[in-house]
């Protein structure tokens, strides 16, 4: 479903800590409508919901939305380090293209159909 990089495990079980996670909580990663490009990621620290798909790897525990699946499906979390712009960071193969901050896509098959102005609305 999702494989989670060495730099994504270590910074999951980073927040974690650092958030005092109760059992079971570990990053929420779901998709909705929204962004420059139509479709946003979304993570939080959260428990399980009923549906969703859980990776737990090396003590890194990624929560990943029933209604997302589709849209996350073969991706990549990774995290990545840098001067100005570290953080977790989707490569994903469901993207036709991103937004130039990578925190929104638009999925293929769904090409010219999101109007960021209806969202105003």
């Amino acid at each position: 479903m999702i494989t989670l990089t060495q730099s994504s495990i270590k910074e999951v079980k980073n927040l974690l800590a650092k958030k005092q996670a109760e059992a079971g909580a570990g990053l929420r990663l779901s998709v909705q409508k929204g962004g420059c490009a139509g479709m946003q990621y979304v993570m939080e620290v959260d428990q399980p919901h009923e549906g969703d798909t859980t990776i737990e790897e090396d003590g890194a525990i990624v929560h990943v939305s029933a209604d997302s699946e589709q849209y996350l499906k073969g991706c990549h979390l990774i995290y990545e380090y840098s001067l100005s712009d570290s953080g977790f960071k989707v490569q994903n193969p469901n993207a036709s293209r991103s937004c130039g901050c990578g925190t929104s896509f638009e999925a293929k098959g769904e090409e010219g159909t999101y109007d960021p102005a209806n969202e105003c609305k």
